[in-house]
C-alpha cells in the first residue's frame, strides 16, 4: 500500500460519525504501513459543482480540440480523475441523507465517470480502467437499512465504483445512529471492531 485516497462527504465536518470512522481506520493504516501517502478530500468543504451541459461537452471533446473555456471546465475533473488513479486503496467516509448519498459525493463520481480515462466502451459492454485498487465504504445511517430496498446505497456505490474498474470493495456498516444512545455506541463499537480486525 502506498497512497491511500481519503474521501469524506458528511456535511457535519468533524461531526460526523462517517468521518470518525473513517479516522479511526486512516490511523490504523499509518500505523501498519508508516510511508504511506495520504490524500484527504473533503467534499462538503470544497463541493464540486453539478455536471451541466457545458463541462460535459467539455469531458467528450478531445484535449486538443477544447477551446480555452472546455479546457478550464475539464481541468478539475482530469485532477480528479488522477488523483483516484494514483491511489491503490480508497477510502469513503459514507453518511445516508434521505435514502442515497450525499449529492456532494454524486457530483464527485459525476466528475470521476470520463470515458476513455476511468471506463471504455466495448462491443461487450463497459470496461472500467481503474483496476488493482482496493475501496473501503464506511457506511453510516440513523436507521437500519442494510439488506432492505431502502438501501439504495450499497448497490450504486458498488455499481459505480464498478463501473470504473474498482471491483475490491468492502463496506463497514454503523447502522441505528438515531435510534438510541445505546444502539449508537453499540453500533459505532462494532464498526471499530472490524476496523480492527479487517485485512489492510
Amino acid at each position: 500500500m502506498k497512497t491511500v485516497l481519503s474521501i469524506n462527504s458528511s456535511i457535519l465536518g468533524d461531526n460526523s460519525q462517517s468521518r470518525q470512522l473513517s479516522n479511526q481506520l486512516l490511523e490504523r493504516i499509518k500505523t501498519a504501513h508508516p510511508s504511506v501517502k495520504i490524500i484527504e478530500r473533503d467534499l462538503a468543504k470544497d463541493s464540486l459543482p453539478h455536471l451541466n451541459g457545458e463541462q460535459f461537452s467539455a469531458f467528450i471533446t478531445p484535449p486538443e480540440q477544447r477551446t480555452a473555456e472546455q479546457k478550464v471546465l475539464a481541468a478539475q475533473s482530469d485532477d480528479l480523475v488522477q488523483e483516484i488513479s494514483d491511489a491503490d486503496t480508497v477510502v469513503l467516509a459514507l453518511p445516508m441523507y434521505n435514502f442515497g448519498i450525499p449529492s456532494q459525493l454524486k457530483s464527485y463520481f459525476d466528475n470521476l465517470a470520463r470515458a476513455g480515462m476511468t471506463f471504455k466502451y466495448t462491443a461487450a459492454g463497459p470496461v472500467g480502467l481503474l483496476t488493482g485498487k482496493k475501496a473501503i465504504v464506511l457506511a453510516t445511517r440513523g436507521g437500519f437499512y442494510f439488506g432492505t430496498d431502502k438501501d439504495t446505497q450499497t448497490k450504486y456505490v458498488k455499481d459505480f465504483l464498478g463501473f470504473i474498474g474498482i471491483t475490491d470493495v468492502e463496506f463497514i456498516y454503523a447502522e441505528g445512529l438515531a435510534v438510541s444512545p445505546e444502539q449508537k455506541a453499540k453500533s459505532l463499537a462494532g464498526a471499530s471492531e472490524i476496523i480492527t480486525a479487517i485485512s489492510i
